[in-house]
């Protein structure tokens, strides 16, 4: 028997097993688990991977990923699951620990809004940005928009824009590829 307290990472570990499909990250120093994704949530996200394909993102030197580990400067085990991210090649090079990776392998992190949308809107903002993440959109489902916040200083993000739908997200040009994302796809899902 065990007379010590786990600690955050230990806890994180034995979540991920226990909950198969769950999203387990650590933030700010808080534990937090995010269910598996609804159908327009998945469907944003393949989107996604199609939209940055046909931009041309691999011969640009990207790549786009679902679910990659970004290892977080805020606390000694932070880290968090970004939902999408276009990353340089080369990001395996700069594997950190828990298949996390260093944040200045990421160009670009996006996140779908789920139940714990608050996370997204809140510890994420200030956690990506403190990481130096050059752009982070939110597609808030909740509030039925979509946020680009970019050129992070000081650890916060210096410009946030809000789009409607009806409207299109354009990528900065920070992260390579010149690509508009339409909101109502973004939200809905292809």
């Amino acid at each position: 028997m065990r007379n010590v307290p786990l600690t955050l990472s230990e806890a994180a570990d034995l979540l991920e097993q226990g909950l198969p499909g769950h999203r387990v990250e650590i933030l700010q120093g808080r534990l937090t688990v995010t269910p598996p994704p609804d159908a327009s949530h998945a469907l944003s996200l393949s989107w996604l991977v199609e939209a940055f394909a046909g931009a041309g993102a691999r011969k640009a030197g990207l790549r786009y990923v679902q679910g990659l580990g970004l290892w977080l400067p805020t606390r000694p085990d932070d880290f968090a699951i970004p939902d999408f991210s276009i990353v340089e090649a080369d990001f395996r090079d700069a594997l950190v620990r828990r298949s996390c990776y260093a944040p200045e392998v990421f160009r670009l992190v996006l996140e779908v809004t789920s139940s714990n949308w608050s996370d997204d809107l809140g510890p994420k903002v200030e956690s990506y940005a403190a990481a130096g993440v050059p752009v982070y959109v939110v597609v808030d489902r909740k509030h039925d928009e979509v946020l680009l916040h970019r050129d992070p200083e000081d650890g916060v993000y210096v410009t946030v824009e809000r789009f409607k739908r009806g409207s299109f997200v354009p990528v900065p040009e920070s992260v390579g590829v010149a690509l508009d994302l339409p909101v109502d796809t973004l939200l809905d899902g292809d």
